[in-house]
């Protein structure tokens, strides 16, 4: 992996960071999804229509990406209802590119090395540490099952749209094609399964709602192009230093608490991103 496809996804990791940031700000975490999921589809269309159409078999990928996110969005809301950023994102990404991995040894044709891997069981390790807190800490441990249940959604949808974006050949085109399709569907299945009544009303929840929008597309696309040139596997797993991120703006946004557990587990992340470049 070159240094201007590992800075691209580092910054990818960022805006990732950010968008959940966004979206935990509001009172409703349901409601705050939804709005995202509305702004998707013109964010979406806006891209896909300045771009080739894609070809039969595409589609099949787009709405195999669609169905997971769908799961992905439920149980990381349901997961934000019930704990902190920094304790339910650890969780939700870290068993991810772990996942990914070992699923990559038998389904995909990436060669990845030793050191590599190696860096890339260190980051899943690191990033669980950060939630172990749940644990020691008397947090509640109901978020568990849903952060559990968005990480193996999270794994998922990472093989398809990464396998995805090779067949069709156009990683922004593709990217904006399952925004649209996730967006419509995520929004539509809440309302009909909610109602009317979990979309906020006021322009602020919109305003954020547009702006995590904008911030997940760039973080996604920037990714699942980076999966076209280089081994998914290993853009999974930099994807998760994002966790990095959502500490610092646990910690300054939201004030929650930066303890040595927290310093620690984030050096054994920057120590498996290095590992990662060797």
């Amino acid at each position: 992996m070159s240094l201007g496809v590992l800075l691209a996804v580092l910054a990818a990791a960022f805006l990732h960071a950010l968008w959940n940031a966004l979206i935990k700000t509001g009172t409703s975490k349901i409601g705050a999804m939804v709005i995202l999921s509305v702004a998707e589809v013109p964010i979406g269309l806006a891209v896909a229509l300045t771009r080739p159409w894609p070809e039969a078999q595409v589609w099949l990928w787009i709405a195999a990406s669609a169905t997971t996110h769908f799961f992905y969005k439920t149980f990381l809301t349901l997961a934000y209802d019930r704990g902190d950023l920094s304790r339910v994102y650890p969780i939700a990404r870290g068993a991810a590119p772990l996942v990914v991995t070992l699923v990559g040894l038998v389904t995909l044709p990436d060669t990845v090395t030793l050191p590599q891997y190696a860096g890339i069981v260190m980051l899943g390790l690191g990033i669980l540490m950060m939630a172990r807190g749940v644990f020691s800490r008397g947090e509640n441990r109901r978020l568990l099952p849903f952060a559990l249940g968005s990480a193996a959604a999270t794994a998922c949808y990472t093989l398809i749209d990464g396998m995805g974006a090779r067949v069709s050949g156009d990683a922004i085109a593709y990217v904006a094609w399952v925004f649209v399709a996730d967006g419509a569907a995520f929004a539509i299945g809440s309302i009909l399964i909610r109602g009317i009544d979990v979309l906020p009303r006021d322009r602020r929840s919109w305003g954020m709602g547009f702006i995590a929008g904008a911030a997940s597309y760039g973080a996604y696309a920037v990714s699942v192009w980076a999966m076209t040139i280089a081994p998914i596997a290993l853009v999974a797993a930099l994807r998760e230093t994002s966790i990095l991120f959502a500490v610092l703006i646990g910690w300054l946004a939201f004030g929650e608490r930066m303890t040595r557990d927290k310093a620690m587990a984030a050096l054994t992340i920057v120590a498996g991103v290095m590992l990662t470049r060797l």
